[in-house]
């Protein structure tokens, strides 16, 4: 059976229209005679989007029993067996209640898909797992529904429903979204314009990839190597050189005009890249990446090409290169440079070639003569052997009364050492035997035969074979030692930026097997390690293709030790290779040193910080427990010594300072042996549902009279909350303490409670001096007393506590400023009921 197709409508935001899209697609392919159905839509109260569902036929819903409740969901079951051929699901991110065949929507979605059933589906960019960190910063909200990406990327269709911030903040003032009662909260924290300007950004950011995935893919499926210009990128060729900097900005620059990839590549060759300095590629890495553009090696004998190729593979439409640094009789000696080959090839790529204030500056150097000498070279040479020789020896028997056999053999000489100069030895030396005998035939008596008959002849012969071919010999051997000076160049450079990745914190080991993978055009690169005890070997870390199980498996290894080494596949590395493989296995085998001891810190970490609130414990201990314990001990001292005749006055006074200093103690303990509970992680909750009503009055009568002039203010139809009654009380006590304690005289504290969608936010408002944002987080850490007017009572545990409970519980607690002055403290709890069907993220937002 086909697989259906899953088309999905993406929003930035509640009430842009998705579920609206989606059944207007619905209606239109009932009208073209496809059968249609609804498994599930969410109307949340509004109007236009009941009417849209019109006359499609409905799937009914399935009734669910939890926790004495019954709730609707999607009845997958029934879709099934009524299998129509397009069915319509909203929220694919939706949780589904305990109790149903799947945990997610997108879960059951899955099924009806293996079915072959085309199905309609709406999410919100907020519900997308790898944006709920970013979408939690910048609206303070984090999602608690998500949907993994790769569901939603490998949808057939994903179309973007878009409106503006603005419209959509007047679609909710005119009730299309919320109700009247929720329309101002909603304008005021979710929905105020800059929230939702970058939700649609990150819409927009993320289905861009997702296009250009598909089309990367398309390319990919029909060998498609041509630029298509559908999205610019900007590859900018870097040489090491001293115009580096000024290429990139001049490459960011036209990225930046037309909102484009910036890439730079340096392309390292086998016969060395000249003036490459590894500081100067150090330096306009940083350059590079603080412009947003991404660094990158590769290696390529043929620059042009490799520059090309890369460009290609990127699907990049412009190529930013500098003007060449070669003087003019450099240029007319080695012909064109690379900027001209590139332009020539660039095919459909725009090639900028940048001035600079080094161009044309370089010295009269003769790469192409003095280079490693390629195939290409010793074929140019031995053409140039073919062409010259004969038509050297034409010119020559023409001008035979004029020139003596001396100027023959000159002429000859120069002739070879030209031949060898371009080709090297071996068509230095063909040449030099070719010459021999062009000038024993034609120039030497007597002519037109092979016979020498002046001993003189023959020994001018001879050396002027053994001077051609020592000058093919040298000629070979500075080819040779140029190639391997400018290999080692090479080689030293890698390192040397590979120092450098080192010393900037790039030590990872992925980042270093990548680096090796680009500096030798390897497909794979692993570090195995070996176990101590047997002989099987383990894979560390892998980048590229297929990974090797054993070191013998790759094309060559590398060991960095007696346990680590590493495997690679691909270009089977030269022996001049082998000693970088080797360097970077070292360094591969220091960096997971390194990345281990690391964790081994990481795991110490907890236990100086358990260190280190044993010795605040005690600095504490020493002073604020033995404050109320030595005004009780005096007080009982004092009440039985029946020496004193106290009054019933005074018994009384001795005996309330004995039981507020008891309590007192009794509070401190308590919050000290549940701190060390929650460090430990043996701290035992038991929720339950719990009304706020019934707990926070108990918590104020623990205070006594103090509390009687507290203005609460709770609903008595608010939800009841999922706690642990007891360690809830603990909370608000700790948080109503606080309150107390910073609170003007005039001004007492304010508890107010209110209901968002599955969420009861407890407010404890105090008007007191504040805490600066800057001091948020700081207000819980554990043994501080931030701004406290009283530094000899408590051991500053109290929020720190109640923070922790609060999340265990999983809740949360968090300050706000009190308008006019002061702090709010919010404690957030989920309701006893699990959320409603199709409920909407947003509605906890309206806080």
């Amino acid at each position: 059976m086909a697989r259906g197709t899953l088309r999905i409508y993406l929003g930035a935001a509640p009430g842009v229209g998705k579920t609206y899209a989606m059944l207007g697609e619905a209606h239109r392919r009932a009208s073209r005679g496809t059968d249609v159905v609804v498994g599930l839509v969410e109307t949340h109260g509004r109007a236009r989007t009941r009417a849209m569902i019109g006359d499609l036929e409905v799937v009914p819903r399935k009734i669910v029993d939890y926790r004495g409740s019954t709730f609707e969901e999607m009845d997958v079951d029934a879709v099934l067996a009524r299998n129509p051929q397009v069915v319509c699901v909203d929220e694919l991110a939706h949780t589904n209640v305990p109790g149903c065949t799947h945990e997610k929507r997108w879960q059951d979605v899955e099924d009806l898909l293996a079915a072959g059933i085309t199905v309609l589906t709406t999410v919100n960019v907020q519900h997308l797992e790898s944006v709920n960190d970013v979408v939690e910063k910048i609206t303070g909200i984090r999602q608690r529904e998500t949907v993994p990406d790769a569901v939603v990327r490998a949808a057939d269709q994903v179309e973007l429903v878009d409106i503006t911030p603005e419209a959509l903040r007047r679609r909710m003032a005119h009730g299309n979204i919320y109700a009247a009662e929720k329309v101002d909260a909603a304008l005021g924290n979710y929905f105020r314009v800059g929230n939702l300007t970058a939700l649609r950004e990150l819409a927009l950011l993320w289905l861009a990839d997702k296009v250009d995935d598909t089309l990367q893919q398309y390319r990919r499926d029909h060998d498609i190597e041509g630029t298509w210009e559908t999205r610019e990128r900007v590859v900018v060729a870097l040489t090491g050189g001293s115009e580096g900097e000024t290429l990139i900005r001049r490459a960011s620059r036209i990225a930046a005009r037309g909102g484009a990839d910036l890439l730079g590549v340096h392309v390292s060759r086998s016969d060395g890249l000249t003036g490459a300095s590894p500081a100067n590629l150090a330096e306009q890495r940083r350059v590079l990446e603080s412009l947003g553009g991404s660094y990158h090696e590769i290696v390529g004998d043929n620059v042009p090409h490799a520059l090309l190729e890369f460009a290609r593979s990127e699907n990049a439409t412009q190529l930013v290169l500098g003007a060449s640094r070669r003087s003019a009789i450099a240029t007319y000696f080695s012909g064109p440079g690379i900027g001209a080959t590139t332009v020539r090839l660039s095919g459909d790529i725009d090639v900028h070639m940048v001035t600079h204030e080094h161009a044309g500056g370089g010295r009269a150097a003769m790469p192409a003569l003095t280079g490693g000498l390629t195939a290409r070279r010793r074929i140019q040479g031995a053409t140039a052997a073919a062409l010259l020789l004969p038509l050297l020896t034409v010119i020559l028997a023409n001008t035979r009364g004029h020139l003596n056999l001396t100027s023959d053999l000159l002429a000859y000489l120069l002739a070879v050492v030209a031949v060898s100069l371009i080709g090297g030895a071996y068509p230095g030396v063909v040449g030099a035997v070719a010459a021999s005998l062009l000038l024993n035939y034609y120039f030497t008596p007597p002519i037109h035969t092979w016979t020498i008959a002046e001993r003189d002849n023959v020994i001018a012969l001879i050396a002027f074979i053994l001077v051609a071919a020592t000058v093919s010999w040298i000629v070979d051997l500075a080819a040779r030692r140029t190639s391997q000076a400018a290999r080692a160049r090479a080689e030293s450079q890698t390192l040397a930026t590979l120092a450098g990745s080192v010393l900037r914190g790039e030590s990872a080991i992925p980042a270093l097997l990548e680096r090796l993978r680009e500096a030798l055009s390897l497909t794979a690169v692993t570090l195995l390690e070996r176990a101590t005890d047997t002989d099987a070997w383990t894979v560390v870390a892998s980048v590229g293709g297929l990974p090797s199980s054993r070191p013998d498996d790759g094309d060559a290894s590398a060991a960095a030790s007696d346990r680590l080494a590493l495997a690679v596949r691909g270009n089977l590395p030269r022996s001049e290779d082998q000693r970088l493989l080797t360097v970077f296995a070292i360094h591969a085998a220091i960096a997971l040193e390194q990345q281990r001891l690391a964790e081994v810190a990481a795991a110490a970490k907890p236990l100086a910080e358990a260190d280190r609130m044993r010795t605040a414990l005690l600095a504490a201990v020493s002073h604020d427990l033995r404050s109320p314990l030595s005004s009780a001990t005096a007080a009982v001292d004092s009440l039985s010594n029946a020496e004193i005749p106290w009054t019933e006055e005074e018994r009384d006074e001795l005996v309330a300072t004995a039981r507020e200093s008891l309590q007192r103690l009794t509070r401190l303990v308590e919050n000290l042996l549940d701190m060390s509970r929650l460090q430990a992680g043996a701290l035992s909750v038991f929720p339950e549902p719990t009304r706020l009503d019934e707990v926070v009055p108990l918590v104020l009568d623990s205070f006594g009279p103090v509390t009687n002039t507290v203005d609460i203010n709770i609903p008595a139809n608010l939800p009841e909350v999922q706690a642990d009654p007891a360690l809830l009380e603990r909370v608000i006590a700790n948080v109503v303490a606080n309150a107390l304690r910073f609170s003007r005289p005039e001004a007492a504290p304010r508890i107010s409670a209110s209901a968002h969608g599955d969420w009861v936010e407890l407010r404890v408002i105090d008007f007191g001096p504040g805490v600066p944002h800057t001091d948020w987080e700081r207000i819980f850490t554990p043994f501080q007393r931030l701004g406290d007017t009283d530094n000899t009572t408590g051991v500053g545990l109290g929020l720190a506590l109640a923070r922790g409970l609060t999340e265990v519980m999983g809740g949360h607690l968090a300050p706000e400023e009190t308008p006019g002055g002061g702090l709010t403290m919010v404690i957030q709890l989920r309701t006893a009921e699990p959320p409603q069907p199709g409920s909407d993220v947003t509605e906890m937002a309206l806080t």
